[in-house]
This record gives structure tokens, C-alpha cells and sequence, in this order.
């Protein structure tokens, strides 16, 4: 995974259970800003992309836990591109804890491109088809989006 953009981030108290596990949903949280950083790594900020008439929706997102993380663990998110078709790209997001190396979980996320004027689904624009290829390996961030 060392090859892939990694995401690295402390659970904190108030994203877990009363037992101290986070929360299902908080993951969905944890994906999608893992999934916004790559995205300014690899040179396609989320700003960027709507100031060219651009938008990427999530269609589909999936969650397969293997393991609990707990308040205060660190844990790092592992983004890789997984499928780039015309109009839409797929990412995965590998979730482990930082100090034991054990996978916590791995979700999909499916993008559909859009133009925001009128809303409508349009190709994958070729700079940023190659930005999603060559991916942003080895980059580390963490929470505060700086690079370690």
C-alpha cells in the first residue's frame, strides 16, 4: 500500500460509540475526505473542477469492515484508483491502523462526472484522466492536508 496516496488521521472522541468504537457512518465521513485530498494531490482540486463548469457526484458507496477502530487510534486511508471509464471513475479507499497494520476496512466510491450548467453527465476530461492514472504514489497527508 506504501505505493498508493495515503490519508493519515486521529480518531477522535466524538466520531465513536459509547464503547469507544467509531461509528458505521463515520467511515462514509473518513472516505470522502480521504477521497477530496487525493483528488488536490494529484492536481484536481475540488474548486478547481467547479470553476470549470465541473462537478463528480458519488453514485455508489460501498463499506466492508474487517476490524473496529477505536477513539484515538490513527489510522491511515490508502486511495487508489480501481476503474476510469468515459464518463465515470471508481476509487478505493483501504483503511488500517497505523501503528498495527491491520485493515479496519475498504470502501468503493463510483464517481459520475458532471457539467454544473445545465447538471448533466459528461466525459472524464483527459487532463484529469491522466491526473486519476498516474495517481499521487507515495504522498502522505495528514489531517491538516500537510505533507508528511
Amino acid at each position: 500500500m506504501s505505493a498508493h496516496f495515503c490519508f493519515r488521521f486521529r480518531v477522535r472522541y466524538n466520531e465513536c460509540d459509547a464503547q469507544q468504537v467509531v461509528f458505521n457512518a463515520r467511515y462514509g465521513d473518513y472516505v470522502d475526505i480521504a477521497m477530496t485530498e487525493f483528488m488536490r494531490a494529484i492536481g484536481c482540486d475540488y474548486k478547481d473542477l467547479l470553476a470549470r463548469g465541473l462537478d463528480n457526484q458519488v453514485v455508489k458507496l460501498t463499506t466492508e469492515w474487517q476490524s473496529s477502530a477505536r477513539f484515538d487510534d490513527v489510522l491511515e486511508v490508502f486511495v487508489s484508483l480501481t476503474h476510469l471509464g468515459n464518463t465515470s471513475f471508481t476509487l478505493q479507499a483501504d483503511i488500517l491502523h497505523a501503528d498495527e497494520g491491520r485493515a479496519i476496512a475498504r470502501s468503493q466510491a463510483v464517481y459520475v462526472m458532471m457539467t454544473t450548467e445545465p447538471f448533466a453527465k459528461t466525459p472524464v476530461p483527459d487532463d484529469l484522466r491522466e491526473k486519476l492514472q498516474a495517481g499521487a504514489p507515495g504522498v502522505i497527508l495528514d489531517q491538516s492536508g500537510r505533507l508528511l
